[in-house]
């Protein structure tokens, strides 16, 4: 029996959103990689929750290109089983992403502390080149200075705050800490108010993804019912 303009529509449409999915999946893989290589090269994250994050994004990614790959062969073939199991397996990541996204909502105070704890341990170890580098970097990406202040510094650097912490720098900057010569805001407080900033970004591009996936399940959905209904597709 042969299948009307409408099923092969959405037989290619889904074949479309899986490579669309795949890629997706390869971006988050990408993304994982590049967040892990900057976290262990900028803070010390003793957390295990903490430093498992940028790992379950690239197994998310993972998993993503899995499903990708159930969902473009079960389109192209026809094949019953597989759509079922691609609908299946794409129901449960879209049920794990909104409980990822509850819990990052409920722990955000602790994934705060996590963060401060670590931005104070690599302060404390500045005096190693590589802790310092990266320290540096991050105050002069967000233009600011310690963690809660810049006299955070004051113990540790008797009294004078890193280069990094100048509005312009130069060598030996740090020893005037002036207000009118450094940042005087901590880098908690700055990153904290970036990550504000762009939490809606964020939770918009969440949502269209989350959209995107109950598509895929809608598409899903109505191909295995023409496929179960005798359909033949062309």
């Amino acid at each position: 029996m042969t299948l009307d303009g409408g099923m092969k529509c959405v037989k290619y449409l889904m074949f479309i959103f899986n490579f669309l999915f795949w890629i997706s999946g390869i971006a988050l893989i990408v993304v994982g990689i590049l967040v892990q290589t900057h976290v262990n090269g900028t803070l010390q994250i003793t957390s295990v929750a903490a430093s498992g994050a940028p790992i379950l994004i690239i197994v998310v990614g993972v998993i993503i290109n899995f499903v990708a790959f159930f969902g473009c062969c079960g389109a192209w073939n026809e094949n019953y089983c597989m759509i079922t199991t691609f609908a299946i397996l794409l129901v449960i990541i879209f049920l794990v992403e909104i409980a990822a996204a509850i819990a990052g909502y409920v722990f955000k105070d602790q994934i705060r502390d996590v963060f401060e704890k670590s931005f104070n341990e690599t302060m404390a170890n500045y005096n190693q080149t590589d802790k310092a580098n990266s320290i540096d970097t991050l105050q002069k990406q967000f233009k600011c200075c310690g963690g809660v202040q810049y006299s955070d510094w004051f113990p540790q650097l008797n009294n004078t705050v890193p280069d990094s912490c100048c509005r312009v720098i130069k060598k030996g900057c740090g020893k005037n800490t002036s207000a009118s010569n450094i940042y005087v805001e901590g880098c908690i407080k700055s990153i904290r108010s970036w990550l504000e900033e762009n939490i809606l970004i964020v939770a918009g591009v969440a949502l269209g993804i989350a959209l995107f996936q109950l598509l895929g399940i809608i598409f899903a959905c109505v191909l295995m019912k023409g496929i179960k209904s005798g359909y033949e597709v062309m």
